[in-house]
């Protein structure tokens, strides 16, 4: 079992229960996947970008990313329908307890000039999404290797019905949330 899971079992389920007054554990919010993206808007130029994307991403997450293809054709950008333009994995169960973990732990406090995370990026029903302006903050990216630095998305959904829920849970499980008071 995966160090955050166990941790997330024993201390954060009892912790939720106490905040937000739920019945029974099943009612207790929990992150059900974590989405990783990498936008790729150079590959119209050049296709081989999108497959050191592809390599990059599968090194920080652990798994094979799918090559994401443009669903039509745009005449300003020079694209066509078809054409590779990022890349994407879904990660859950283990693989995204591990990644979480690293991501909070070892890749966020990495950030030049990190003041913490913005709490206002929650959709209305308790999913998060960040943005990383370059993949070098993970330690499995050697820096010497990298080409170009690349930004991503992080999306983390969650079951929880309210953003309050989903920001209790995450600031549980380590999030650094930008601090309401200036």
């Amino acid at each position: 079992m995966a160090r955050l899971k166990e941790y997330y079992v024993k201390e954060i389920v009892p912790s939720l229960i106490k905040d937000f007054g739920y019945k029974n554990r099943m009612q207790v919010p929990k992150i059900v996947k974590i989405v990783v993206n990498m936008g790729v808007g150079e590959a119209i130029q050049n296709t081989k970008i999108v497959d050191k994307a592809a390599e990059e991403l599968g090194l920080i997450t652990g798994q094979r990313p799918i090559i994401t293809k443009a669903k039509r054709s745009i005449a300003t950008f020079k694209l066509r329908k078809g054409m590779s333009i990022g890349c994407c994995v879904t990660l859950r169960q283990e693989r995204m307890y591990e990644f979480f973990d690293r991501l909070v732990n070892a890749a966020i406090p990495r950030i030049r000039d990190f003041r913490g995370i913005s709490p206002g990026s929650f959709d209305g029903r308790g999913n998060f999404a960040m943005g990383l302006q370059e993949q070098i903050i993970f330690p499995e990216i050697d820096y010497d290797k990298v080409e170009k630095a690349r930004g991503m998305n992080i999306v983390i959904v969650t079951t929880a019905k309210t953003d309050a829920e989903a920001r209790q849970l995450l600031k549980y499980l380590g999030v650094p949330f930008k601090s309401s008071e200036k």
